[in-house]
């Protein structure tokens, strides 16, 4: 907790408060950006602001941190990607920092996480998912892991997604919340810090 409160200490130094038209204008874009020519500009016309002060207003907010990057949902299973897997490892709690690292140079894997354990009946700690034309280029992916992280004799499970029942960016905010009355708050209170 206190780190969440120091982080948040810091984006009030550089950056001070969202106001309300920030915690709009990152309602607006988590939905996914209009499929215009100018899709900022759209959006800025329907927030009130001009197209360089929505820009402006990202780029702020990516700078100091609340932000942290914007990307796309690819939706892999239409471009051929048929096999996912989670694949869950019991790795010993003092290697899931360097085993995290090592996983994030594969472009294979697309989430990587540490979890806790719930003992006795679920010993893994690390977590992340791979997406894959086959089984089997799972399991080459898996192999690979294994060789080149050091994960020999290291325990783990494949467990393969059946079907898929959403596939979306996050989102944090709704409509309703852009008139919620902490709109405009100090980020902690917004956040319920």
């Amino acid at each position: 907790m206190k780190q969440l409160s120091d982080h948040l200490q810091q984006i009030r130094n550089r950056f001070g408060a969202p106001d309300h038209i920030d915690i709009a204008l990152i309602t607006a874009i988590e939905k996914g950006l209009p499929l215009t020519q100018r899709p900022y500009a759209q959006i800025a016309s329907d927030l009130g602001i001009t197209e360089q002060e929505a820009v402006d207003r990202l780029a702020r907010m990516r700078e100091c941190g609340i932000i942290k990057r914007l990307g796309v949902v690819v939706r892999h299973h239409e471009l051929g990607y048929r096999a996912n897997a989670m694949v869950v490892w019991d790795v010993p709690d003092e290697q899931v920092a360097v085993l995290g690292r090592c996983f994030s140079r594969y472009d294979f894997i697309t989430l990587c996480y540490r979890r806790p354990r719930h003992l006795p009946q679920w010993p893994y700690n690390l977590f992340c998912m791979i997406h894959s034309k086959s089984h089997d280029q799972v399991r080459e992916h898996i192999a690979l892991l294994i060789e080149e992280c050091q994960l020999q004799g290291i325990d783990y499970q494949i467990l393969f997604s059946h079907r898929r029942f959403k596939q979306r960016g996050a989102r944090y905010h709704s409509t309703a919340h852009a008139s919620h009355p902490t709109a405009g708050q100090p980020l902690e209170a917004a956040c319920g810090a």
